[in-house]
């Protein structure tokens, strides 16, 4: 078995993973960087609205709209953290050392939009693809730094522990202590061991473990459930935030409808052109993302209509092509012009607000083990997260674990054992069998672990997860590993792990919304 040392191991190079790499190079450290695709398959790149930047009129303000956006749960420490080190770190990376291009007014001052929870304009955005504009820049900057590997389509399989893959017997003994991963090399179809004195989970979301999604393909807990297997603390997961306005015609293509939009003045209406969400919530369709999906979820449950529409006569043609030229040619592409139609939407599984407990400089329970960006809960987003808060989590917690790192990889000793061999077993995996399994999965959750839940229902769910648990740990076994069979094994664990929170949690707050069986 191959073995790789480091200093730092990266789990993941969408913007938390990959900002992180090039803090850690940049404060001299070799840094492992592993991730199932290329740059441009995490869901950073398809990040749409924007980024907090502008908070000089009123930080206090940015604090008190995360805090209402999150029904008043979110961690006030996290809250503070991101409010007063976001502008720097923003700065520092993106305007100062990548230049990105964000959009400018006719005197050259950054251009500043509103999403939906905010009171004021002050997220900065590159035409509607401001994910891709950072992350693309960040990657040619990774790609070129000294101390950085990147390995793209390596599939992490599991945690190294000191406790149950050292080959010194005695390090059984010591505190739960994380030194690395086994992790798949396809090209070789080998499994690599790599040990690392810091591990850093910066896999993303789960949103795939739902059947309706705006995240990547692959994006299934990876990082939740490695940390589930080796102990870490986990928490919130029952908070899933559904995006309320995704693409939805027969036939096409489902895509993300930034909130930006909104903000700009569209507005949300159904099949007879009624603005229904101005009965719901003071600020209509800039509700929370929350108060909107189930608002949307409602209406067609009682109408039997199949989506709602975003209404965009008050925005000029030349506005939108300008402002939002991807979503007018994939729109377009897909059927509907709108700069003269309105946009069929419908919510799908966006952002998990929970995940691998982690405090303010991305330390978990388990030694040496980091968790930044979408797999780490800090509580910054409480039961809900407020929009363009996530790419902005991303550098602020990426900075200050590099940080942390730095000074303690400087300052200390590491135990780092030879890791214990890996055993693969010779059969090969069904894929049809994989790929049904995941359709179970996703079925399972959408239908009964959703945008509303009951007791009934998400006592189904687990009925149901329980099996297919039992099933693919068998049958994952008897077979060598596989990036869509690791995929499987970690998904049907983060499902019933998102299950059990929220059959945990009878209190509706937020994303987390749990009805009597006879109100659903």
């Amino acid at each position: 078995m191959k073995v790789v040392h480091t200093d730092s191991l990266v789990l993941g190079a969408g913007l938390a993973g990959s900002a992180y790499a090039w803090h850690a190079a940049r404060a001299g450290f070799k840094v492992e960087l592993l991730s199932l695709g290329e740059p441009s398959r995490a869901n950073s790149d398809w990040a749409q609205g924007g980024i907090i930047y502008d908070t000089s009129p009123d930080p206090a303000q940015l604090a008190k709209d995360i805090l209402a956006a999150s029904d008043g749960t979110a961690n006030t420490a996290a809250i503070e953290q991101l409010v007063r080190d976001g502008p720097a770190a923003v700065k520092e990376l993106l305007l100062d050392e990548l230049r990105v291009d964000f959009d400018r007014d006719a005197s050259g001052r950054l251009d500043l939009a509103r999403e939906g929870g905010h009171t004021a304009r002050r997220i900065i955005h590159a035409k509607d693809a401001t994910g891709h504009a950072i992350l693309a820049a960040l990657a040619c900057r990774v790609d070129t730094a000294p101390g950085i590997t990147r390995r793209s389509g390596f599939a992490a399989i599991d945690l190294l522990t000191l406790s149950h893959n050292s080959s010194e017997a005695s390090d059984r003994y010591e505190p739960l202590t994380c030194f690395g991963c086994y992790a798949l090399d396809p090209a070789a179809g080998e499994v690599v061991a790599f040990v690392a004195k810091k591990t850093v989970l910066a896999t993303g979301g789960l949103g795939g473990i739902f059947l309706h999604t705006t995240n990547q393909p692959g994006s299934a807990g990876h990082g939740v459930a490695m940390a589930y297997r080796v102990g870490a603390r986990l928490m919130d997961l029952e908070y899933v935030q559904f995006h309320p306005t995704v693409f939805s015609v027969p036939g096409a293509a489902p895509f993300l409808i930034t909130e930006a939009l909104r903000g700009e003045g569209a507005v949300l209406a159904d099949a007879a052109g009624r603005r229904f969400m101005h009965g719901v919530h003071p600020l209509g369709s800039l509700a929370p993302r929350d108060v909107v999906s189930r608002a949307i979820k409602r209406h067609l449950a009682t109408t039997g209509e199949a989506c709602v529409y975003l209404d965009l006569s008050a925005l000029k043609p030349e506005f939108i092509r300008a402002r939002f030229p991807g979503i007018y040619q994939r729109c377009l592409a897909g059927g509907v012009d709108i700069t003269r139609e309105r946009i069929p939407v419908v919510p799908a599984a966006h952002f998990s607000c929970g995940g691998v407990h982690a405090d303010l400089r991305g330390r978990t329970n388990v030694r040496h083990l980091n968790a930044i960006g979408e797999t780490a809960c800090t509580g910054l987003h409480g039961a809900n997260r407020l929009a363009s808060t996530s790419l902005l989590e991303c550098l602020v917690g990426a900075k200050a674990t590099a940080d942390a790192d730095a000074a303690e990889l400087s300052a200390r000793q590491f135990h780092l054992p030879a890791p214990k061999a890996w055993a693969s077993p010779a059969r090969t995996a069904d894929p049809m069998l994989v790929r049904q399994d995941l359709h179970q999965i996703r079925t399972t959750m959408w239908n009964y672990a959703g945008i509303l839940r009951s007791p009934r229902r998400l006592a189904r769910a687990r009925r149901i997860l329980l099996e297919l648990r039992e099933d693919i740990q068998a049958f994952y076994r008897d077979c060598r590993p596989t990036a869509e069979l690791i995929e499987l094994r970690n998904a049907v664990q983060t499902a019933l792990l998102v299950v059990h929170a929220a059959a945990l949690n009878p209190v509706s707050k937020g994303c987390h919304f749990v009805a009597d069986d006879e109100q659903t």
